[in-house]
């Protein structure tokens, strides 16, 4: 599902360029879920925005689902976002003046793939049936991000990208939300690659790597 093969991003500084990520090899499979480890500045997020096509590197290759990012202009990077990826971050980035139905049902339609059935099982799953005509700002943190969840899994994604999303959280909540991700992921069949910085946060998933000096190794390495 997701590929990487000699990846390298530096940034530019007074003191020349500062290699971030420097010949880093990743494979993710479809329905696999995978943690991203690493201190902070590691740079786990310049790899997930590599991933998304947010971002290119200076070297190397990335493939999703097969497509070189490489090979494709910005237009069809996101245009391939919207087919394939969903996207997950700390903060909600939830729309204010949509109500949750509209906010769950925004990437789906923007993707051209509404299923009314999947985002009606979604809006029950997470807890949000009753609560569909309400907007972000009454709902809880930890509805907002289930809400956040479900809107990035309504288009039914090949893969979901996820950075820090219980960071904003408290421990109950943060364990809520993980358990409901990891099903819904089951469920959806997609593929997880999450970056969090919590080993109890990483434990449940199916495989850990850590990012170390700009390069990769794996939990059983």
């Amino acid at each position: 599902m997701l590929q990487l093969t000699d990846v390298t991003k530096s940034y530019p500084t007074p003191q020349g360029p500062l290699y971030v990520l420097d010949g880093v090899d990743l494979r993710l499979t479809r329905g696999e879920s995978l943690a991203l480890m690493g201190e902070s500045g590691s740079g786990k997020s310049t790899l997930l925005h590599l991933a998304a096509g947010l971002d290119v590197p200076d070297r190397g290759e990335i493939l999703l689902g097969g497509e070189r990012l490489s090979a494709l202009d910005e237009t069809r990077r996101s245009a391939l976002r919207r087919q394939r990826l969903g996207l997950v971050f700390q903060q909600f980035h939830l729309v204010p003046s949509l109500s949750v139905a509209d906010n769950l049902t925004l990437q789906a339609r923007l993707a051209k793939r509404e299923d009314p059935a999947w985002t009606q099982h979604l809006l029950a799953r997470l807890g949000l049936a009753d609560l569909e005509g309400r907007y972000p700002e009454q709902l809880s943190g930890g509805q907002q991000q289930r809400l956040a969840i479900g809107r990035a899994l309504a288009a039914r994604p090949d893969l979901l990208l996820a950075d820090e999303p219980t960071g904003n959280l408290d421990e109950a909540a943060a364990d809520d939300v993980l358990a409901l991700l990891q099903a819904l992921i089951a469920e959806s069949g997609c593929a997880l690659l999450m970056v969090t910085h919590s080993a109890r946060v990483a434990a449940p998933l199916d495989r850990c790597v850590h990012l170390q000096r700009g390069r990769l190794a794996d939990d059983d390495a």
